[in-house]
């Protein structure tokens, strides 16, 4: 190791030590919402961004989603065999043409960009004071299939809604195992041009869909 490094690192390790013991205090108490005040203030901003939230069942969810296919003119869904809810899909398709994510690498591209026309993934929770969904993608559910497709169908269990970010991120432990690539999403895709008009789908889904499974 050279002499400039040493003396940098023996500097940085001298260096004084900021008091971090009053970090968080003061800090605005993060609200306390029932089950019931979490769904409706989520279902609540996702439709002021024109996004869809249908409340559902463990018994129900599979004819909601079909409907939301019929609705959405869908001719065949990207799904993961391998999510919590693909063995069920795979037994009774909502769609003519289903289609898992284990196609061959070399027309994966092709077929997401060109001929998928809606995509179904779980979700990792969701956010009730800002109507956020969190997705972290991996090989069975890519990044892809929430940012491509023209109807992005999401899967949310109510019990894993929650207050605020900060309480899931707690709860969660995401500091013991952060992903390579974590996902926000509070409503479908839109941008404005210098005027501010809003477009929807210009660069991602057109149509964001959730389906709120509740026991």
């Amino acid at each position: 190791m050279s002499n400039a490094r040493q003396k940098i690192l023996a500097r940085l390790r001298d260096a004084p030590r900021p008091d971090i013991t009053s970090i968080g205090k003061g800090a605005v108490e993060s609200p306390v919402w029932d089950l019931d005040e979490r769904i409706r203030r989520f279902t609540d901003r996702m439709t002021a961004v024109r996004a869809e939230v249908v409340e559902t069942s463990p018994d129900t969810w599979m004819q909601a989603l079909q409907a939301v296919c019929q609705r959405a003119g869908a001719r065949n869904l990207l799904y993961s065999a391998a999510s919590p809810f693909g063995e069920a899909i795979s037994r009774q398709p909502p769609v003519a043409h289903p289609v898992t994510t284990g196609l061959e690498s070399h027309k994966w591209k092709t077929t997401l960009f060109h001929e998928i026309d809606a995509a179904l993934t779980t979700t990792l929770g969701g956010i009730a004071e800002t109507g956020t969904l969190m997705l972290w993608p991996d090989m069975q559910e890519p990044r892809m299939m929430s940012l491509v497709p023209p109807v992005h169908i999401a899967i949310l269990e109510a019990g894993k809604l929650f207050n605020t970010f900060s309480e899931a991120v707690a709860a969660m432990q995401w500091q013991d195992g952060m992903p390579t690539n974590a996902l926000l999403i509070s409503g479908p895709s839109k941008s404005a041009d210098i005027e501010q008009t809003l477009a929807y789908g210009v660069h991602g889904p057109k149509e964001l869909v959730v389906l709120l499974i509740r026991d």
